[in-house]
Parts: C-alpha cells; sequence; structure tokens
C-alpha cells in the first residue's frame, strides 16, 4: 500500500487526485492533506480518507476545523503547517498540487524527508529549478510530472536514449482566447477569460493559459525535468487537445502520447508509474474525433510564453520573477483591479527592473519572490 499525502486536496487536481485514489483504497492511504480555506469540502475530505495530519491556511481556519472533526486528525495552520504535512508523516509519496510558489518549500522539505514527489506545482522548478533538480538526486528520490503535458513525454521518453533526442513539442490549447486577435483582447472579462474550452481548471491556470503563461511555465518545467536546452523545446497550438505532447528523435521519428483531455489519466500514471491500471477517465474514440490540428506559435499574439524563454535562457532568478509577478498580476485581474492584457504588461516591467543573480540560493530566491511581487503589485500601467 502506498502511502500518500496530498498538497493542495482541495483545489481541481487535489480533489481530481483523491478521486483516482477512491477507486483503489485497497492501495493507497492518504496520510496527510492541506486544503487551505475550503473548509467544508476539506472536512469531507477528512471524513473519507481519515488522514492523520491535515493542514488549513490560518490559525482561524485551524481553530474552525477542530469544531467538525474528531481528535484522530491533528491540525496545523500556515506555511509551517504545509512542512509539517509534506516532511512530518509516515507518506512515501507526496502530491504537489499547490498553485503557485508557495509550493517551492514543501517540496524540498519532502524531497530532504525521502519522498517521492508527484509534481503538478510546476512553479516550484520555475523558481528554483537548479535547487529541486540537484536535491533530488542527492536524496535519491523520484520525480513524477502529473501536468498532462510532462507526463507525455515522460511516457514517450520510456525506454528512449537521452541523446537520441531531438526535439520535444508542448502542445496548448490556445486558452479561452486562442481564435481572437490582440485587438479583440482589449475589455475581455474574467468571466470570459475562465471559459476553457477543453479543460476544467482552477481559475488561476485558466487565466495562465489564455495568457499562455501556462504553457511559458510549462517549457521552464519541462527544461529541468527533462534536462534538455531550450533550444529544443518547441510549442504548438493544438486545439482538440487530444495529444497531450510529443517526442522526435534522431531518425525523425515522433513519438506522442494521446488521451482524453481529463487529468485524471497524468495524475494516475504518476500515482502507478511503472504500471498502469484502469481509469474513471472515458475512453478516447478517435473516430469521433474526426480531425487534429495544429498551428505554429505565434510570439507577438502571446508575448508571455516569449518572455518564459527569455527568462528560462536568462536563468538564475529571471523565471522567479517571471513567475512572481504573473501570480500577483492573475489576482489583480481575477479581482478586476487591471484588465486582461496588463497582465503581460505587468510581467515585463518587472522582467525590465530585475538584475539576475545567475546562481541563487534559497534565501535569494525567496527574496526575488517578495521583490517581484511588490513590483507587480505597485504596477500603475
Amino acid at each position: 500500500m502506498k502511502r500518500i499525502t496530498i498538497l493542495g486536496s482541495t483545489g481541481s487536481v487535489g480533489t481530481q487526485t483523491l478521486d483516482v485514489i477512491s477507486h483503489y483504497p485497497e492501495l493507497y492511504k492518504i496520510e496527510a492533506l492541506a486544503g487551505g480555506r475550503n473548509i467544508a469540502l476539506l472536512v469531507e475530505q477528512i471524513k473519507q480518507f481519515k488522514p492523520g495530519k491535515v493542514s488549513v491556511a490560518s490559525k482561524a481556519l485551524a481553530d474552525e476545523l477542530k469544531t467538525y472533526i474528531n481528535a484522530d486528525t491533528e491540525v496545523f495552520y500556515g506555511d509551517e503547517g504545509l512542512l509539517e504535512v509534506a516532511a512530518g508523516t509516515n507518506a512515501d509519496y507526496v502530491v504537489n498540487a499547490l498553485v503557485g510558489s508557495q509550493g517551492l518549500r514543501p517540496t524540498l522539505a519532502a524531497i530532504e524527508a525521502g519522498k517521492d514527489i508527484g509534481l503538478a506545482n510546476k512553479e516550484t522548478l520555475v523558481s528554483a529549478g537548479h535547487l529541486v533538480t540537484n536535491l533530488v538526486k542527492r536524496c535519491g528520490v523520484k520525480l513524477f510530472p502529473i501536468d498532462s503535458e510532462h507526463s507525455a513525454i515522460f511516457q514517450c521518453l520510456n525506454g528512449e536514449a537521452h541523446q537520441d533526442i531531438n526535439q520535444i513539442t508542448l502542445t496548448a490549447s490556445g486558452g479561452s482566447f486562442r481564435d481572437r486577435t490582440r485587438e479583440q483582447l482589449e475589455g475581455v472579462t474574467v468571466e470570459q477569460a475562465l471559459q476553457h474550452p477543453n479543460w476544467s481548471m482552477g481559475p488561476k491556470i485558466t487565466i495562465d493559459s489564455a495568457t499562455m503563461v501556462n504553457k511559458g511555465l510549462e517549457v521552464i518545467e519541462a527544461h529541468w525535468l527533462f534536462q534538455i536546452a531550450y533550444s529544443q523545446i518547441k510549442v504548438v497550438i493544438h486545439p482538440e487537445s487530444i495529444i497531450h505532447s510529443f517526442v522526435e528523435f534522431a531518425d525523425h521519428s515522433i513519438i506522442a502520447q494521446l488521451g482524453s483531455p481529463d487529468m485524471r489519466i497524468p495524475i494516475q500514471y504518476a500515482l502507478t508509474y511503472p504500471n498502469r491500471l484502469k481509469t474513471p477517465a472515458s475512453r478516447l474514440d478517435l473516430t469521433q474525433v474526426g480531425q487534429l490540428n495544429f498551428r505554429d506559435m505565434d510570439y507577438g499574439r502571446f508575448p508571455c510564453l516569449r518572455m518564459a524563454y527569455e527568462s528560462g535562457i536568462a536563468g538564475g532568478t529571471a523565471p522567479t520573477v517571471y513567475n512572481a509577478a504573473n501570480e500577483i498580476a492573475v489576482q489583480r485581474f481575477l479581482s478586476g483591479a487591471i484588465t486582461f492584457l496588463e497582465i503581460e504588461q505587468i510581467i515585463e516591467a518587472a522582467l525590465d527592473q530585475h538584475s539576475v543573480i545567475a546562481e541563487p540560493d534559497l534565501d535569494e530566491i525567496m527574496a526575488t519572490d517578495a521583490w517581484a511581487r511588490a513590483t507587480a503589485l505597485q504596477y500603475k500601467g
């Protein structure tokens, strides 16, 4: 039986992970959950899966939670609570489904505690890829990608030699506004931006998909996960979201991974690797799909993706700034404080003002993250 901790259990990936686990109760035991602010849902999860430890965002929420559950479950809160559930249990596998750079410290703590990682929190590798990958090697743990694109690449590379890779291609749905020109993006609403055509995701990732920041973060994550140069990473728009990514090899053969746009498929594979089990996701019928379409990426239309490549190539703290500035920009857009197009302006302004630290330690990364957030918050346009 695999013992699991889930960070971000009440979010989109977290709830889908628990759905996968619920189909195989004989294979998995939930050791701990971190649920943020959604107390009602977390209470349901605790009653169903009976974790030994849980964490929430604040002391007030922790006190509230205790009134709904029995004393068999220990309750923690805040940043220290995340570290406790990540590293302080008998779990041998931690699923990091947190949103944003808050996932970095718990991931490092879990790795140091010898736990394998199922990573859906791409910001961890974006902000501190060199620290995470070096620690994974030093501690001898495994890092399994949960994002559908990286899971696809991971599967395509099974049994293949790294030196035979010519190019990996990440597919992008194009997001909510994929068929709009830049002129047509003027005045778009939050509600329109949250209408993703293919995937069911949380609000932050859905906005990132519309700006193509999500794909930019995936490019940087792919660089670290697969130890491949940015010049060998390509992005194409694939509106159907059926081919989740593909790899071209030295002989020009291409191997692709296909599946329904359902996050439970890559989640389950990360949990069961190297085995495959039946999944609650629906089967893919290509005769019903009919045809698959692909379009070259337009970096003028999607400047956030261009900035991701530039940040990744610059290295050091540049990706940290890219990610942190975007997190604040998305929050401001969701709250109605800025327009959709100002998201990219905030990211570019923060990057332009930043002096890159080439080999940052964790303290320098966290300081840079804080600086980028403050800069993005102060942006007036």
